[in-house]
């Protein structure tokens, strides 16, 4: 029984996928050379490729710069008020709709600069507030 338990594992672990994993793998170096990859520690390579997930939300404020807001205004002090008020997960989820992805970039939060924009919308009440994930632009309506 062990034998065919192990047997079975190697099968569906190991020689089930060797193909489709073989094909994955040729086309990824032909994108991405091996040389360029073994410099990295299996860590370092996850955090090149997926970014940090150490948030120290005081800094995300920090690296902020207004557009046609003013950091004193009452619109920009409610929202980080509400901001920091939010659970973790919420804060994840609005990285993500700033930026794409819940995750710090890997050179850090430090480095990271986003804006937050007036939008000047003629009916400011009207609307929600929106971003723009390509330039980190998140635009709050008054």
């Amino acid at each position: 029984r062990k034998e065919f338990v192990d047997l079975y594992v190697n099968y569906m672990l190991n020689e089930s996928i060797r193909k489709p994993f073989k094909d994955f793998m040729q086309g990824f170096l032909r994108g991405c050379p091996s040389e360029s990859w073994k410099m990295f520690l299996p860590v370092e390579l996850q955090v090149v490729l997926l970014g940090h997930t150490n948030y120290d939300w005081r800094l995300l404020e920090k690296c902020v710069r207004y557009i046609d807001y003013e950091e004193s205004h009452q619109t920009i002090k409610n929202f980080w008020t509400v901001f920091h008020e939010l659970p973790e997960e919420k804060k994840k989820m609005f990285l993500a709709f700033l930026k794409g992805c819940d995750r710090i970039p890997p050179f850090g939060l430090e480095y990271f600069q986003f804006f937050i924009q007036d939008p000047k919308w003629e009916n400011p009440d009207n609307s929600y507030p929106s971003a723009c994930t390509c330039d980190h632009t998140f635009f709050l309506p008054r």
